[in-house]
């Protein structure tokens, strides 16, 4: 991890200075102050349309201090999307998920299932909260919200939101809900989840090979509105290959899935249903996430909350507890990105309250913002030009890297 030399000591008070330059600067007008490029004071270019700073922030519980990376998105040199280890439920750093799919820099994404404590001998498998997209391609769908770790959502937020960027190559926030069934020839039964470590109560949920090798039993554990609950007793799982039944058991197994299979877990009423399903049955599988908002496809999508919409912070936004944090902005309509991830070493380790990484992506130029996972999480890493490895450009809380579900790359063609 590179130690910091030189830091900058930007306060908040000058990135106020030159934030009502920052709409014209960061939509590539002239250079303010100097700055190369048209970035604002500070940025220094990591690869085409990628550039990076840090600076301090006095916030009310200290002094934080924020890596920032700006992404332009108008440069058809330059693409975002997801980091991930090749399975839902799987992790790894930050720094090695940007090198082994060759992101000139990244942040980490979503909140995640982390640990299991409330339910001893269920493992934790690791996988993250919300949707996720990966190079167009679904791989999740949202837990419910009770299900999710993390701290509270503010009010009207779910875990269905998102942060995605488009085909038309334009970033924006949304949300996307699942949209799926399960038909055989006498019935059709609504899809409650899909790739999720929780199922709502009664529901039926699909594992894909996507998912991984984890046990698929925390799905059934806890309720919609209380994670703790315990798991269901209730429970069935029935395996489809080639669009047919070929195995059913009463409780959930694991180890990897085979392209092509399609693993329901049931449990309640869903598990109820799923015994009714005949070996050699035929079954059809249907998902698909459907976007509140935009009718434009998403390449990509990560799972968080946001806390900035149309230039204004949410209402009822936690001002009293700070920690470390990662957030991403929107700004020159979805054509530029902006990620941050606050430092936690321990002079810094206060960090912002929710309501302050609203305000402090304000002054960056955002017009959305969305809150990713914090504390020991946050990580940003980046390559300097001409290294062929991302090296780690903020202190994890914990000492080192933690292993994380997904995360945010950025990609520039030199």
């Amino acid at each position: 991890m590179r130690r910091r030399t030189g830091r900058l000591r930007t306060a908040l008070t000058v990135v106020t200075a030159w934030s009502a330059l920052a709409g014209a600067a960061l939509a590539g007008a002239a250079p303010a102050s100097g700055a190369p490029d048209g970035g604002p004071p500070g940025f220094h270019r990591l690869a085409p349309g990628v550039r990076y700073t840090e600076f301090d922030i006095p916030a009310s519980k200290g002094v934080a201090h924020a890596h920032v990376l700006s992404v332009d998105l108008r440069n058809p040199r330059v693409s975002v999307d997801l980091l991930h280890p090749g399975a839902v439920a799987a992790r790894a750093p930050v720094s090695r998920l940007a090198d082994a799919q060759g992101a000139v820099a990244g942040v980490n994404g979503d909140f995640f299932n982390i640990t299991e404590t409330q339910h001893p001998g269920v493992e934790a498998t690791g996988a993250s909260v919300g949707p996720a997209i990966a190079s167009g391609r679904t791989l999740k769908a949202a837990v419910p919200d009770g299900q999710r770790f993390g701290p509270a959502l503010p009010p009207g937020t779910s875990t269905r939101d998102v942060l995605g960027v488009g085909t038309d190559h334009r970033a924006r926030l949304d949300s996307l809900a699942l949209d799926g069934s399960v038909a055989t020839a006498e019935t059709r039964l609504p899809l409650g989840g899909l790739n999720q470590y929780a199922l709502p109560v009664g529901s039926v949920g699909a594992f894909t090979s996507d998912w991984g090798t984890p046990s698929r039993v925390r799905a059934t554990c806890g309720t919609d509105t209380d994670r703790a609950a315990p798991c269901s007793t209730d429970t069935h799982e029935v395996t489809v290959r080639d669009g047919r039944v070929v195995s059913s058991a009463d409780t959930p197994g694991n180890g990897p899935i085979a392209s092509g299979t399609t693993v329901l877990v049931g449990r309640e009423a869903g598990a109820q249903q799923l015994r009714k399903l005949s070996l050699g049955e035929r079954v059809t599988v249907r998902h698909r996430l459907v976007a509140a908002a935009s009718r434009i496809p998403y390449r990509f999508v990560v799972g968080g909350y946001p806390v900035l919409r149309g230039g204004q912070p949410l209402a009822g936004l936690d001002t009293t507890t700070a920690a470390v944090r990662t957030a991403a902005g929107i700004s020159d309509g979805g054509r530029r990105l902006l990620l941050l991830a606050l430092d936690g070493a321990p002079e810094f380790r206060t960090g912002l309250t929710i309501a302050e990484v609203a305000g402090t992506m304000r002054e960056l130029g955002s017009v959305d913002a969305f809150s990713l996972d914090g504390g020991g999480s946050s990580t940003l890493a980046a390559r300097e030009p001409g290294s062929t490895t991302a090296t780690v450009r903020n202190h994890p809380s914990g000492g080192a890297e933690r292993p994380v579900p997904n995360g945010i790359g950025v990609f520039s063609r030199s």
